[in-house]
């Protein structure tokens, strides 16, 4: 019973994080999961999406509920994620864990270090619109999903620093687009990942209860930060995590 505790909240911990970055949790939880109970990096990805699928599916909601979010724009993501996600999660199921691991740590640090550039760097004010249309969201979709699926972060980390900057959103409208995204590439990760047995359930399920208690709390507490502040709080995030990971290589 104490260790169900612990899980669940664990998760809400998490889902707080989640929710206030569009991520769903699932880029904290995985090098939690190393760190905390010595994971392999596949059985870590494929515990977290269990806790990342409802929690994406709720703040998407709660995001859509704040700042509407276009069908128009969320399709074409949301598909083409959908199908670039599966290939690259059957991809991941097969590889070298270690070398998975460290492949998800240069992940964070490019992240990191790209959000942390563009803090400084001069760009136009930041729209509600988008600056580009469907092909281009076409395109976004399958590269974010194609590295949702391989990394176990169903996309959305990749798509928010893109909708920012190439296409010109607000941090939150990124946010809950991303989201969009990443519902339907989390989904068929998930599947792919427990098909293989890298999902540890009684781990997985108290993580995920936690993360939808907590998680509408920090969709509100993103709403009520400044966009500076939250990228750079995004920034601090993405190198927590790397450090995280890199202490367990």
């Amino acid at each position: 019973m104490f260790e169900w505790l612990m899980y669940v909240i664990l998760g809400a911990g998490l889902g707080t994080v989640g929710g206030l970055f569009g991520i769903g949790g699932g880029l904290i939880a995985i090098p939690a999961l190393g760190v905390l109970f010595g994971l392999d990096q596949q059985m870590a990805q494929g515990t977290a999406l269990v806790m990342v699928v409802p929690n994406v599916l709720l703040a998407l909601w709660r995001y859509h509920q704040r700042n509407r979010i276009e069908l128009r724009h969320a399709l074409p993501l949301a598909v083409c994620s959908f199908v670039f996600a599966w290939l690259g999660s059957i991809w991941a199921v097969g590889l070298d864990a270690q070398s998975m691991r460290l492949g998800f740590i240069g992940f964070l640090l490019v992240l990191a270090v790209w959000n942390v550039a563009r803090l400084f760097m001069r760009s136009a004010t930041p729209s509600p619109q988008l600056r580009y249309g469907w092909p281009w969201l076409a395109a976004l979709g399958s590269f974010s999903g194609a590295m949702g699926g391989l990394l176990g972060v169903g996309g959305a980390v990749v798509a928010t620093p893109i909708l920012t900057s190439v296409f010109g959103t607000t941090q939150v409208v990124a946010q809950g687009l991303s989201l969009s995204l990443a519902a339907p590439s989390t989904f068929v990760t998930l599947v792919t990942y427990a098909v293989h047995g890298n999902v540890i359930w009684s781990v997985a399920i108290p993580m995920a209860i936690g993360g939808l208690l907590s998680i509408s709390w920090g969709v509100k507490l993103a709403h009520a930060m400044p966009e500076k502040l939250l990228r750079g709080l995004f920034c601090g995030f993405l190198l927590v995590c790397a450090v995280m990971l890199a202490l367990e290589v």
